[in-house]
């Protein structure tokens, strides 16, 4: 496949012909909306990927995080490239019980299982207010009791459902509580994998140059890639709600984690963090203040055309960008992700040898980034 980035006189009929390829192809590829306006800078993905492991690509696991309320079609349509689906979330009290989402998740449990992808059980240390919360995580790991009660929760809890393996997400550990984090998660990968499940952790982005941190203190990168199965890279979440306008996964600073996590941790059981998703901030920015909208990549793109707005690209972060005034006169800096920023990223997974990828999240269909990863690789 190709990557095609428009300018000023493009339009989706000429660039058929270019590539000569149906305008359908690229419409479709590119979920573009009637009646098909381009924006300058707009990347399109063209064509149709080379699958198939006789192509002598790298074999890859693909994994996507989902809330149990995902759109039947979105998740329809992304399960064909997905080898793992993390349904999120259940979370637990301090005493090991176990608390399942708000939504049912048997829906989406057996459209898994029908796709031949693996349904895993993401655990979460949120709180009350939804929030992640490090005082049950605490108190559960330094449990032994609490633990057994979760592990005998996750037995009887999983065949029932479906499940085929745990993601642990806890965020935020205590420093003082490192060791015993890592205890916890060589426990229950000991405990999973004598059922016949595997465990997953998520490991907060680090590099050799971060400072100690709420976010990464309390996580043995080389212990925990020890303790479990594998592990995955959180590489994403540079820009955020409350940060400056920024790209979410800057691959300079992505690529700093994955050479810091090679020191540490094992190329073949680590995945790389890909973000589904971007942020529109307006503008002037105002620390403490502001606050960015989340918004899906198809949905970026859209706002750009709605607006005439050209979309510049950053060659450091290997990222899109572009600015707009809206109907108040307000203007918005928006960062994103296109296929040229996700084919920066994929390509990482084969330079350092990696597992595979997981993305946050799945709950909106960006069908590009999929096309684009089953081109460059075999999706086990």
């Amino acid at each position: 496949m190709e990557i095609y980035v428009v300018t000023a006189g493009d339009s989706v009929d000429a660039i058929a012909d270019r590539f000569r390829v149906s305008a359908s192809s690229v419409i479709y590829n590119n979920q573009l909306v009637y009646p098909y306006r381009l924006t300058v800078g707009q990347s399109l993905l063209i064509g149709t990927p080379q699958t198939g492991a006789a192509a002598g690509k790298r074999e890859i696991v693909s994994g996507g995080y989902a809330y149990p309320f995902i759109r039947s079609w979105v998740l329809e349509q992304t399960l064909p490239y997905l080898t793992e689906l993390f349904v999120f979330s259940y979370g637990f009290t301090p005493e090991g019980r176990l608390v399942p989402p708000a939504a049912d998740d048997a829906g989406m449990v057996r459209a898994a299982l029908l796709a031949g992808t693996k349904p895993y059980l993401t655990l979460t240390s949120f709180g009350e207010d939804g929030m992640f919360n490090n005082y049950p995580v605490s108190i559960l790991v330094n449990d032994p009791g609490a633990v057994a009660v979760l592990i005998d929760s996750l037995a009887a809890l999983m065949p029932e459902k479906g499940y085929q393996g745990v993601t642990i997400d806890f965020e935020y550990i205590n420093a003082e509580d490192r060791d015993a984090f890592t205890e916890f998660v060589r426990v229950m990968t000991e405990a999973m994998n004598s059922l016949g499940y595997e465990v997953s952790v998520d490991l907060a982005p680090r590099t050799f140059e971060d400072p100690p941190g709420r976010l990464t203190e309390g996580q043995d990168y080389a212990g925990l890639g020890q303790a479990a199965n594998h592990v995955l890279l959180m590489t994403y979440e540079w820009g955020y709600t409350y940060s400056e306008p920024r790209a979410v996964a800057p691959v300079n600073l992505v690529r700093k984690v994955v050479d810091y996590a090679a020191a540490f941790l094992e190329p073949g059981r680590t995945s790389l963090g890909i973000p589904n998703y971007g942020y529109d901030w307006t503008l002037p920015y105002v620390r403490g203040v502001s606050r960015a909208r989340t918004v899906g990549n198809v949905e970026a793109v859209q706002t750009a055309i709605r607006y005439g707005a050209p979309i510049r690209f950053d060659e450091t972060a290997q990222t899109p960008w572009y600015r707009y005034t809206d109907e108040t006169g307000a203007e918005h800096e928006v960062w994103f992700e296109d296929v040229r920023s996700m084919k920066a990223k994929y390509e990482l997974i084969a330079e350092y040898g990696l597992r595979g990828m997981g993305c946050w999240q799945v709950m909106q269909l960006f069908r590009a980034m999929w096309l684009l990863l089953a081109d460059l690789y075999w999706v086990l």
